[in-house]
């Protein structure tokens, strides 16, 4: 089972950057991507973004595509999000999730892991 940590969230204004980071533990190649889901109080949700396992392939939901970028380094099993331009409709608590088949990039479903969130507030 891989156990999924996420850190970097904060308080940030409008247009301002962050980066969050997701240490992966007994993550293994089986798996076919590992992304990032986001969820604010009272919506469903949302995917954001992915990166396949075998060929670092990228996907971005159409919302954040341009202004974020997933990353990962794979010598220390941390997957990163930078987030750049945030506007107020990004505020949420965004997940790390994995992704055992695809598609990825999509809400994740029961089977798939996840981690305990890091809050992002963008707010002036």
């Amino acid at each position: 089972q891989v156990q999924l940590v996420e850190s970097g969230g904060g308080l940030v204004q409008p247009g301002g950057s962050l980066r969050l980071s997701c240490v992966a533990s007994g993550f293994t190649s089986d798996y076919y991507a590992i992304g990032w889901f986001r969820q604010a109080p009272g919506k469903e949700r949302e995917g954001v973004s992915c990166i396949t396992n075998s060929e670092g392939t990228t996907y971005y939901t159409s919302a954040v595509e341009g202004r974020f970028t997933i990353s990962r380094d794979n010598a220390k099993n941390i997957v990163y999000l930078e987030m750049n331009n945030l506007n107020p409709e990004d505020t949420a608590t965004y997940y790390c999730t994995t992704y055992r088949n695809p598609p990825c990039g999509i809400p994740p479903q029961s089977f798939e892991d996840w981690g305990q969130g890091t809050q992002v507030t963008v707010s002036s």
